[in-house]
């Protein structure tokens, strides 16, 4: 039986956590240890698209786990280097996912685990209502394949798909991963960052058109901003991020850059539409609108720290 490691235990992993603990033996890393605690205690209950209770092993203390055949990182890619330093050791014979937003965290893992590193990313799409209970709501594949910086079999690509597919998710194994990545990127940028701006869900809003003050022309030219910088990097996109705003809009799901607004926390907009942003700069061409929107938002989270000079003369 394999042994696999969820690194970060949120509304994906815990999707992940819970399938894969079905078929093979599972460990959740997490930071808390009341988290580690219920996880360990209670399991795990999924509903919504999927009904079921899974058991599991989980831990917040590094030392207590043991080597694994597959790690799959699914916490914020803001804290990739947090969470994977501690375990990094465990995954030397075996392979890394990256199960997350964006761009940039495979090059982190791979510099953190000196293993093989797998591209992935997810249009599936879950709530955590409880730490021990996650909402299933869309029910689609992890895309997935090797990052050839570490010189990934594909082999060990199609192993994972066929494990996470036995599970009863669902994935696809790509020889090239980049272009399904980018597909999400540009899907996943510009949701977030309206999402984050107007504090709306992923709504019906979204793809609406039909009024001048419609959101759905500021996705749409979003989108078409990604295609365009996309183009420019070489990258022929995996599938229309358009048609999947347009399935998304139905779920009215809260985007993850939503809930980190909501409670001032620090974004992934750096890995999301920043990631564009620059890459659109270093390509040599226009932006304007993912550039807008990332500036924006980084003086968002600024404005929660910033205290205005008559109050620091005050001090």
């Amino acid at each position: 039986m394999k042994r696999v490691c969820i690194i970060g235990c949120g509304s994906i992993g815990s999707l992940y956590a819970a399938h894969l603990a079905r078929v093979a033996e599972v460990w959740a890393f997490v930071r808390r240890a009341d988290h580690a605690r219920a996880l360990s205690e209670q399991g795990l209950r999924v509903s919504g698209t999927h009904e079921f209770h899974a058991k599991l092993r989980a831990t917040s203390a590094p030392a207590a786990l043991p080597q694994f055949d597959l790690g799959i990182v699914s916490c914020k890619a803001t804290q990739t280097r947090e969470a994977l330093t501690p375990v990094a050791h465990l995954f030397k014979d075996g392979a890394v996912l990256s199960s997350q937003n964006g761009l940039g965290s495979e090059e982190a893992i791979g510099e953190i685990a000196q293993t093989y590193v797998m591209r992935g990313t997810t249009f599936m799409s879950g709530t955590r209502v409880t730490d021990t209970h996650v909402r299933y709501e869309l029910d689609t594949a992890t895309w997935m394949g090797p990052f050839e910086p570490t010189k990934t079999p594909f082999s060990l690509v199609q192993e994972a798909a066929a494990l996470i597919n036995f599970s009863g998710l669902k994935a696809v194994a790509l020889e090239d991963a980049r272009p399904a990545q980018w597909s999400k990127l540009i899907f996943n940028s510009s949701v977030n960052a309206v999402a984050a701006l107007t504090e709306l869900p992923h709504s019906f809003h979204f793809a609406e058109e039909k009024g001048f003050s419609d959101l759905g022309h500021l996705l749409h030219a979003l989108i078409e901003e990604g295609k365009r910088v996309a183009e420019a990097a070489g990258v022929k996109l995996y599938e229309d991020p358009w048609e999947m705003n347009k399935i998304g809009a139905q779920t009215d799901h809260p985007p993850s850059m939503l809930y980190d607004i909501r409670h001032k926390l620090e974004t992934e907009v750096d890995f999301l539409g920043g990631a564009i942003a620059r890459e659109a700069h270093r390509s040599g061409i226009a932006a304007p609108l993912h550039t807008a929107l990332y500036r924006l938002i980084k003086g968002k989270e600024v404005s929660w720290k910033y205290e205005g000079k008559e109050k620091a003369v005050a001090k």
